[in-house]
């Protein structure tokens, strides 16, 4: 048998690939995005795209499992609050092919705005809830979950978390198992129209089958007991296993991989044989509640193991056996490296003026939120995808206009990040006599999950030609006035200050749009600058644009800026920003 490795995310794209998925639909979010990146590449046979957002991406799968399609959805944790509108209701409506939907989950937030357990959406909506702790896990369950979905009529919902997601192990590789065709559409108007008398008498029918559902992981072979030494037993999940397991191997232990509903008999089982009961989870007490509730007594749980941040190896091995992990210390020394935007990103640009204007600045996610961080520091606010602009409507509605600028509100938004929720937002803003300035910074790409295509790049996930949408001409339809609608480059400040200040004295909305591709995924490059110390007082003015290209050197009087050719780019914001006229082309440079 074939065997690769693999990280969890190459894994579960495999995974759909055996199971016989005909239908894939993802929005790009770490720690999801390799999965539906892999299957695009791998596997041709599979149709993938990207969708606009997450409630879209949901949506189209649901439609693939109505027409008898195997489909699945993938997100990152945050994504899953986007698609909950739909998906509370697929639990009603039920499927025909099998549906999955895969939320990778974010513990410690390495590259999220918020840390929430998406298990407890199992619980909220109904779900049965599947956990692999590996590699060859997270292939083979996503092949068990498309089966069960199947059998019991529902969505599943498959948790990973980064770890699972992003870690390489050993996969043994399958063969595809071909599902047949979908001949015609299912015509079954009550099962999937939730009209109220439609939807009614289905609710009984969930309950009922949560109840078929955990019987089944009761013998379900996703769930599994390791008896070993009978004075502990340890009820775990997911890569809190592979911890718990490194610590005590010696322990018994009941590995859960259908996580909900509680396969109740199992549980009551194991603990009958061990001593003490002992629930090793990350996040929140969701395994840990649901034992209690069924009067097991547990010794130790969240009394031991943290309910914020990632579990790591060491604390496991500490609070279960009293002695920590041998793990490599991290080097002495080393500089810090905070998160940075790219030499030449265009979004440095806008958030030079913003700061010198000091105006107050809603954000969103994306690239350009590391506008927020030292030294730009000129965003003031994010919260989720498409919030920036009814942030921006809602401060501005409430704060008096004192004609200070300091009183002005500009929202910031990427190309993606409109497309995906900020359109409904502008909409708002327009319908409802709003005032504030939107800067919708196009890079056309989607930026901090690794250079994905959206709606306006003119191109699919697989490649193919689409149509480019106009952004220009998409705000116009919405209703902003011709007038107000400034499109610039980036990397011209005194243009973005000029028309900045020309918009913010307006009394209705205006959009500045900002043109000017991502300079990583476009390869943009020009001669890189350089600095005349004989010119360069070191006023540090330059180093305040956040380029990692640019550096002090000397000390005292000797003391100047440079710049690092290997980085620069030649973008010129730094050398708008020199008083001086230190900073410039190399000589002989065109």
């Amino acid at each position: 048998m074939t065997k690769e490795i693999l990280s969890g995310n190459e894994a579960i794209a495999r995974g759909a690939w055996e199971a016989g998925v005909t239908y894939a639909a993802a929005y790009p979010g770490t720690p999801s995005t390799e999965i539906l990146e892999s299957l695009g590449k791998d596997y041709r046979d599979i149709y993938s795209q990207w969708s606009p957002n997450e409630k879209v991406a949901l949506e189209t799968a649901v439609g693939a499992s109505l027409a008898g399609a195997r489909a699945l959805a993938c997100m990152k944790h945050v994504g899953v609050n986007v698609a909950a509108d739909p998906l509370f209701t697929a639990i009603y409506t039920g499927v025909n092919g099998g549906l999955v939907l895969v939320t990778a989950d974010d513990p410690n937030l390495h590259s999220s705005q918020n840390e929430q357990d998406n298990r407890n959406y199992a619980k909220f909506a109904k779900l049965p809830l599947i956990e692999p702790s590996d590699s060859q896990e997270a292939k083979d369950f996503l092949k068990a979950a498309f089966d069960l979905s199947e059998q019991f009529d529902t969505p599943v919902l498959f948790r990973t978390t980064t770890r699972v997601n992003h870690s390489k192990s050993v996969v043994e590789l399958g063969e595809r198992v071909e599902r047949p065709k979908p001949q015609g559409i299912a015509r079954d108007t009550k099962k999937y129209t939730m009209l109220p008398g439609f939807a009614r008498p289905k609710h009984p029918k969930i309950e009922e089958r949560l109840q078929r559902i955990k019987e089944y992981g009761v013998e379900s072979p996703l769930n599994r007991v390791e008896m070993g030494d009978t004075r502990v037993g340890i009820v775990t999940s997911g890569i809190s296993y592979q911890y718990a397991k490194e610590a005590l191997p010696g322990a018994s232990f009941l590995k859960l991989g259908l996580t909900y509903p509680l396969p109740e008999a199992l549980v009551r089982d194991f603990a009958q044989h061990v001593d003490q009961v002992i629930v090793v989870e990350e996040l929140d007490p969701f395994l840990e509640e649901q034992i209690r509730l069924l009067g097991i007594e547990v010794a130790h749980g969240k009394d031991l193991f943290p309910i914020v941040g990632e579990l790591e190896p060491s604390v496991v091995a500490q609070e279960l056996t009293g002695a920590a992990a041998n793990m490599l210390a991290a080097a002495e020394g080393l500089p810090i490296r905070p998160p940075v935007l790219c030499p030449g990103c265009s979004h440095r640009g806008v958030f030079t003026v913003l700061r010198k204007l000091k105006v107050f600045v809603s954000g969103d996610i994306g690239c350009y939120t590391l506008g927020a961080l030292p030294p730009l520091e000129a965003m003031h606010a994010c919260l989720c995808m498409g919030g920036s602009i009814p942030m921006a409507h809602g401060i501005s509605k409430v704060v008096a206009d004192s004609g200070d600028l300091k009183d002005r509100v500009v929202a910031v938004i990427g190309d993606s990040t409109f497309f995906h929720s900020g359109v409904t937002g502008l909409i708002d803003l327009i319908w409802n006599g709003g005032t504030s300035v939107v800067i919708i910074q196009d890079n056309r790409i989607t930026g901090m999950t690794g250079g994905q295509e959206n709606p306006g790049t003119g191109h699919t996930l697989s490649g193919g030609e689409s149509p480019q949408i106009d952004m220009e001409r998409l705000v116009l339809a919405l209703g902003v006035k011709p007038a107000n609608v400034r499109v610039v480059s980036a990397y011209d400040l005194k243009e973005v200050e000029a028309v900045l200040r020309e918009e913010l004295g307006k009394p209705e909305p205006s959009v500045v749009i900002t043109k000017d591709p991502c300079v990583l995924q476009y390869k943009v490059k020009k001669p890189a600058l350089t600095v005349d110390p004989e010119v360069c007082t070191a006023c540090k003015q330059c180093l305040r644009v956040g380029c990692i290209a640019l550096s002090l050197e000397g000390e005292g009087d000797a003391a100047h800026a440079v710049i690092d050719p290997n980085f620069c780019v030649g973008c010129t914001v730094c050398a708008q920003v020199c008083k001086f006229d230190a900073i410039g082309a190399p000589k002989g440079a065109a």
